[in-house]
């Protein structure tokens, strides 16, 4: 610990015994994109004793612009990004635990996937992600660290159940069909910016410096070069999360189908576990050309969409936004 964390703990704020209580915490981040990269590196460099990284998604050669873990091998062999980012990460630090999980993050595995940790990281890009981490973040009584990063904007900002409001009543709604990096695109410094304010504000509370921790929201936009803090107020009293305790994103039914704003894809959830070699064969038999890793298979279909078909049961028709044309085709290849 002596050399691997030294200047780390020179840090006063930190110190020996900070750093002790950094390598006995657990850390969830959600999202293993531009954010989630940044996070990861940066808790797991920082001794986080657990860390466990979740994604739907694999490596595009998009992605490599601003994602940090990745490689183009990652992106020529798709791999999902946790499983790319674990193996770069476990020959950054091999002293801790690095658990990675290939998954959507839905409300029937929320509770799972926060259960022993001592802090949620958003490394997600989407709302409707967010609110379902902020509601079972409070009712676990779970510290939520929020970011986001588009264009050359990025913002942040710290939600402790039972001391601050939740996100719900400091963005009481947001258009989750609204700007995102895959509409109007984003620089890689704004992202490392985003993360690095997440990532200090999780080690002062995994240091337990709660008395440094910031009281609002951090905004700014690098090309600009402006900067603006909003302090907290008081809760929302009509809150549906932190104050009347109803958690909406963890009630009702759980969408099946989920249109991806901004990636000219549709994703079905599917109904359980893919076995991925008998679905390589009944593809193939369709005369169609399948790539396939342990994780997922790919095939172009006739009409030039993409078909990605996930192990966990998931599937990805790409290449459209017509939810009707994406539903025709799921039925047709994978079955209603």
């Amino acid at each position: 610990m002596q050399e691997r964390y030294s200047r780390q703990m020179l840090f006063q704020p930190i110190g020996e015994i900070g750093q002790r209580k950094i390598m006995n915490s657990s850390v969830l981040i959600v999202g293993m994109g531009a954010l989630g990269t940044v996070l990861a590196n940066h808790m797991v460099r920082a001794g986080v004793g657990r860390v466990r990284i979740v994604d739907r998604d694999f490596v595009e050669m998009s992605n490599l612009q601003r994602q940090l873990l990745y490689d183009e091998e990652d992106a020529s062999n798709a791999y999902p990004k946790v499983v790319a980012a674990e193996k770069k990460l476990r020959k950054v630090n091999s002293s801790i635990v690095i658990e990675a999980v290939v998954s959507d993050v839905t409300g029937a595995n929320i509770e799972e996937l926060i259960n022993g940790m001592d802090l949620v990281l958003d490394g997600t890009d989407n709302f409707r992600t967010r609110y379902l981490l902020n509601d079972a973040c409070f009712r676990s009584g779970i510290p939520f660290i929020y970011g986001g990063a588009v264009g050359s904007r990025g913002m942040s900002a710290v939600f402790v159940p039972g001391v601050t409001p939740c996100l719900r009543c400091f963005i009481q709604s947001a258009d989750t069909a609204g700007e995102t990096c895959d509409m109007i695109g984003v620089i890689a410094p704004v992202v490392d910016m985003a993360a690095s304010y997440e990532a200090v504000e999780a080690l002062k509370l995994l240091a337990d410096d709660g008395t440094s921790r910031r009281n609002g929201l951090v905004t700014f936009d690098l090309w600009q070069n402006r900067y603006y803090e909003m302090k907290f107020g008081e809760p929302d009293r009509n809150c549906p999360c932190c104050q009347l305790k109803v958690y909406p994103a963890l009630q009702g039914h759980e969408e099946d189908i989920l249109t991806m704003c901004g990636r000219d894809s549709v994703q079905f959830a599917g109904s359980g576990p893919l076995d991925l070699d008998v679905w390589q064969g009944r593809l193939e038999g369709a005369s169609l050309e399948v790539k396939a890793n342990p994780y997922l298979l790919r095939t172009v279909l006739p009409g030039g969409e993409r078909l990605v078909l996930f192990a966990d049961g998931r599937v990805l028709v790409q290449g459209l936004d017509d939810f009707a044309r994406a539903r025709t085709l799921y039925d047709r290849y994978v079955g209603a």
